[in-house]
């Protein structure tokens, strides 16, 4: 497949992982537990699916900036799991889950590894 596939599935997935992560934060009741959790690893799943195809097309390899991107969105993933199982964890969460997006952005952009 063309690149312009896997990066539009990747900024697709991304998008819609970020409104999933405020949606969970916003309402994390426990009616909300399964379906978000579900929403998060097919919407996880799709972004690692984005970004290694674009990676493998375009022959990057295995640069550092990728790896701290990876670290960032599993981290964004955990975060919503833990907020749709603990409430309570939201307000705390929720700037460390802006942060990580950020920096996985920032990472893109700057490639300082």
């Amino acid at each position: 497949m063309s690149p312009i596939f896997y990066y539009v599935l990747h900024v697709a997935g991304l998008l819609l992982l970020s409104g999933s992560a405020f949606a969970a934060f916003a309402d994390p009741s426990p009616a909300r537990r399964r379906p978000g959790s579900i929403a998060a690893a097919i919407l996880g799943l799709l972004v690692l699916t984005g970004g290694f195809g674009l990676l493998a097309r375009l022959g990057y390899g295995w640069p550092g900036w990728m790896l701290v991107k990876t670290a960032c969105l599993l981290g964004v993933v955990l975060s919503i799991f833990l907020v749709l199982r603990r409430p309570q964890l939201a307000s705390a969460l929720r700037p460390v889950t802006v942060l990580l997006l950020v920096v996985a952005v920032l990472m893109v952009y700057l490639k300082p590894f």
